[in-house]
């Protein structure tokens, strides 16, 4: 899918997995990171939830994202909705989602069938936590010109 980033519509991403405790945390906290970097303040806009969230942000993700100066103890865990999702212009989901979105014009649909971090030691959670970094700047390379 090609984006046009110089529109007035900013590009939407959405990151979802069923309880929004982890992996689509993570993946909100590099894409916020990047969305700086790259100078797209103005025209990216990110979205995360779950179809069914938790009450909290699992300890073991905040503990892998504080090792990069990350604060994540602050976040709440949301409920997104399909609506939401279909307003994007690209979601991620973690290998757990729920949601149905089935073929969305307009929607770039990527299941990055990551392992759950939840109760993981925290060498799992770190090479999890590493991944998705990989991913999400890899993502934004696709319509980012930015290094």
């Amino acid at each position: 899918m090609t984006t046009d980033t110089d529109s007035d519509d900013p590009i939407r991403i959405a990151f979802v997995c069923v309880q929004n405790a982890g992996r689509s945390q993570m993946s909100t906290a590099f894409a916020e990171r990047e969305r700086e970097r790259r100078g797209l303040a103005d025209s990216l806009e990110i979205l995360t939830g779950g179809t069914d969230p938790a009450d909290e942000v699992h300890a073991g993700v905040i503990d892998a994202m504080a090792e990069l100066e990350f604060d994540l103890s602050d976040r709440t865990p949301r409920e997104v909705t399909t609506a939401e999702l279909r307003s994007c212009d690209y979601v991620a989901t973690m290998g757990c989602s729920t949601l149905e979105l089935g073929d969305v014009d307009g929607v770039d649909v990527r299941d990055w069938a990551l392992p759950d971090p939840d109760g993981g030691d925290p060498e799992a959670v770190r090479e999890i936590r590493d991944e998705i970094e990989r991913r999400v700047a890899a993502l934004f390379d696709e319509f980012s010109d930015a290094p």
